[in-house]
């Protein structure tokens, strides 16, 4: 476990450099509940306890950008540009770790796509794993072990070692035993946002997000 201290620091990276090949336009633009997938997300994250918020982006860059500084012009938060987005999500994971090894504790994974990740929960995987003291987390809905996921500053090298379209389920299988998984409370629905039928089923919900 990596805290040095009373006060551990969390950042949280926001992965949205994707191709988004089988949705064939960029999944981090599409309007969902009347704002972006990206500006959504954005906003849970500046909403939680995270200390920092790191937008890792790559596909359509300077589209997003723009974006986000029209939504949110005097927020906190930094934004780097992967530029081997097209080697897959651990080219994002790197970026993002590289960007904030050295001043953060703890890093929160966050994808950009995942429309049930909003500031509650967010927080309430913070606060249990940081209690728990284990070495990495992940929300778990339905039993199953979903998104967000959070590593301490211990496993940065492994995370930093991940290559091609990966994210860190290896890292999950190889430290089970110091994993701290948090329930997600009843309302939670997984819904991934892969294709024109995933997104068309999605606004056709009620009431969700």
């Amino acid at each position: 476990m990596s805290n040095k201290g009373p006060s551990p620091k969390t950042a949280g990276i926001i992965l949205a450099a994707g191709l988004s090949r089988r949705m064939g336009r960029p999944k981090q633009l599409l309007p969902v509940g009347g704002v972006s997938l990206i500006c959504r997300i954005l906003g849970e994250a500046l909403s939680s306890r995270l200390d920092w918020i790191v937008v890792v982006l790559g596909y359509e860059a300077e589209q997003m950008q723009r974006l986000l500084a029209k939504e949110y012009p005097r927020q906190e938060y930094e934004i780097v540009f992967n530029d081997k987005y097209r080697e897959g999500m651990a080219s994002s994971i790197r970026a993002g770790i590289d960007l904030i090894k050295k001043d953060y504790d703890h890093a929160m994974i966050i994808l950009a796509d995942m429309v049930h990740i909003d500031a509650p929960l967010i927080n309430r995987l913070l606060k249990i794993y940081l209690a728990s003291g284990e070495s990495l987390g992940a929300v778990t809905i339905k039993g199953r072990r979903s998104h967000p996921v959070i590593f301490s500053r211990d496993l940065y090298p492994e995370l930093l070692g991940l290559k091609g379209d990966k994210g860190g389920r290896d890292l999950f299988i190889a430290h089970e035993k110091e994993t701290c998984l948090v329930p997600a409370p009843p309302q939670y629905r997984e819904i991934d946002i892969d294709t024109p039928e995933d997104y068309r089923r999605l606004i056709s919900l009620k009431n969700y997000p």
